[in-house]
């Protein structure tokens, strides 16, 4: 399987093009009359050198102008309305072809099952919402109607010539097929860059989000130099192919517009001396000089058709790539499944001798692990890293589902609820702490939406944030991304958006590791009043946390190693001890703190 690092392998051409009919398909309707409004400008542009013939052939003869001009005049008018129509229709279509593939992206990345878009950088993700599919605009919209327009156009071209006159015909033809032979050389290099470029756009985005993100330890390590060379050949590398792509685009411009004009020299010269020996009329060389002119036109229009479908191509190679990317149906439930978990008066949460593991590891994670969440209390889970305690958490969260084994929710397995049976019972924080981007109200109620200002200050208020808060110009409506907020408050903020509407069951992934002595006391009152009412999860790393905890439960190598109160474990298990030594703890006297 290709990697999200590795580079886009080229997709091929049926499928290629398939996908791009798919984004069009919805819109064939005005597709169509884009076609059509296309094919009428061209027929008017192929009418104008017959009328331009009938106005010279009227020259020096009693006939009159007023027509012939007449119609010259509305074929000029009637042509260039219709152009204007399409353009602007065709316009409209585009962007909505980009925002429908926006749209289904968008949808894809936030419905996926986590443990595959984890598999994607951040600014792979990126960059095919935003610059991928910009290139499926031209290729899904207009290079359609200039394949269809250019091709009609040329043919119509080329049998109006034939009935002007053969022998300057066979010039054109010629000159025609030189064009098309570099055409057919040339294309598939342009694909093939633009495709390189596109690759080298989303390492360009993945390694400057990554670098920003840690951009404290980029300055405190000296590195500034490092990374803006990093980055910037990302960035070169980009360029490199794009160039390389303008100059194959460059040189099929040169060969067609080069090739016509010298063909139209020759025409020139040839007819000239046919007309001079009484073998070709006059108003017949000017049309066929016109048409010889216009043939410019469908042949650029095909030229810039086709290096369009190949970037398109290029776009639909990586935008295909996620299209494996299995969507989590969050309210699926067996037709027998209970429509509310209830209470039994057993654990709230429970693994059955779950094994599980991820799907890019051949050896599973967690091995036979039966492990139960009383339904009140608090409950910490350590262990070395590796011993699978994130694991723990992404089964109860169905981030992943177990390979052998069963979870239940108060008594019921898993598979009978849905995912939003689960989560809904669940108050998730995670480590890393991320805000979401909006207002501090908007990050406080994230999880309840439905929740009042009040709701959020009392929650604010229990992890000792709320006079921050009013400090800042704005209160609950100043933007997260403006404000100072440290990294222990944007911690603490997260812990908040968990207790509006107190969960039944609340995760903490070390919520405490980056607060300062007084701060983690209130979030230990926090933990201490949720677990008199629910269940609380913790990933304990600080002593806090674990001297606090109702039960403490060791793993190690994927197993449950032992469980039980922290003076229990101290007294039996040598690597809880070790654990404990680790953080300082002292344990020699019965009656001290440890």
């Amino acid at each position: 399987m290709t990697t999200p690092d590795s580079p886009t392998p080229a997709v091929p051409l049926r499928a290629g093009l398939s996908l791009l009919v798919s984004y069009a398909r919805p819109h064939l309707r005005i597709l169509l009359v884009g076609v059509l409004l296309g094919l009428f400008a061209t027929a008017v542009t192929l009418a104008t050198p017959m009328a331009a013939k009938w106005v010279l052939d009227g020259l020096g003869t009693d006939r009159s102008l007023a027509g012939p001009v007449t119609i010259l005049v509305a074929l000029l008018l009637v042509g260039t309305l219709a152009g204007f129509v399409q353009s602007v229709l065709l316009g409209r279509l585009a962007e909505h072809i980009v925002l429908d593939a926006r749209r289904s992206l968008i949808h894809r990345f936030f419905r996926a099952r986590l443990e595959q878009i984890q598999r994607f950088k951040t600014g792979e993700l990126v960059t095919r919402v935003t610059s991928d599919t910009v290139l499926l605009r031209e290729a899904a919209t207009s290079s359609v109607v200039q394949l269809i327009n250019g091709a009609v156009s040329l043919v119509g071209t080329i049998v109006l010539m034939a009935l002007l006159d053969l022998p300057l015909l066979a010039t054109t033809l010629l000159a025609l097929l030189i064009i098309g032979v570099m055409f057919g050389v040339l294309v598939p290099q342009i694909g093939k860059a633009d495709k390189q470029a596109q690759d080298a756009i989303g390492g360009l985005g993945s390694t400057l989000e990554g670098g920003m993100r840690a951009l404290r330890t980029v300055k405190s390590s000296r590195a500034e130099d490092r990374e803006i060379d990093r980055v910037t050949g990302k960035a070169e590398e980009s360029a490199r192919y794009s160039i390389r792509s303008v100059w194959y685009s460059s040189l099929i411009w040169t060969v067609a517009g080069g090739g016509m004009q010298l063909a139209i020299i020759v025409i020139l010269g040839l007819g000239a001396w046919r007309v001079s020996s009484g073998e070709l009329a006059v108003s017949t060389l000017v049309a066929f000089l016109m048409y010889a002119f216009n043939i410019v036109d469908p042949i650029t229009s095909l030229a810039g058709a086709f290096s369009s479908v190949q970037s398109g191509l290029a776009a639909a190679a990586r935008i295909q790539e996620t299209e494996h990317l299995a969507l989590e149906d969050t309210d699926a439930r067996p037709a027998d499944g209970p429509q509310n978990a209830s209470s039994d008066g057993g654990p709230a949460l429970a693994l059955r001798q779950v094994t599980a593991g991820y799907q890019d590891a051949d050896e599973p994670v967690l091995h036979d692990v039966t492990l139960e969440v009383p339904r009140t209390g608090h409950l910490a889970v350590v262990g070395p890293s590796g011993a699978g305690k994130t694991t723990v958490f992404s089964l109860l969260l169905r981030f992943i589902d177990p390979r052998s084994g069963r979870l239940e929710l108060d008594g019921v397995p898993y598979e009978r609820l849905s995912i939003n049976d689960v989560r809904s019972r669940i108050a998730y924080v995670e480590q890393e702490t991320p805000v979401i981007p909006g207002t501090v109200r908007d990050n406080v109620l994230f999880r309840s939406p439905g929740a009042s200002d009040r709701d959020a200050w009392d929650a604010l208020a229990a992890v000792q944030l709320d006079a921050k808060i009013q400090t800042l110009p704005d209160g609950l409506d100043s933007a997260v991304a403006d404000t100072n907020l440290s990294g222990g408050e944007r911690q603490r903020l997260a812990v908040a958006r968990a207790l509006v509407h107190r969960p039944d069951v609340l995760l903490l992934d070390e919520a405490t590791a980056q607060l300062d002595g007084t701060t983690e006391a209130a979030i230990q009152k926090v933990i201490s009043t949720a677990a008199r009412t629910g269940a609380v999860v913790t990933i304990a790393h600080r002593l806090s946390t674990i001297l606090d905890a109702d039960q403490i439960v060791v793993l190690d190598g994927g197993k449950v190693r032992d469980s039980g109160t922290h003076r229990e474990l101290v007294g039996r298990d040598e690597l809880y001890r070790e654990f404990i030594e680790a953080l300082r703890i002292h344990t020699g006297a019965p009656d001290s703190d440890a």
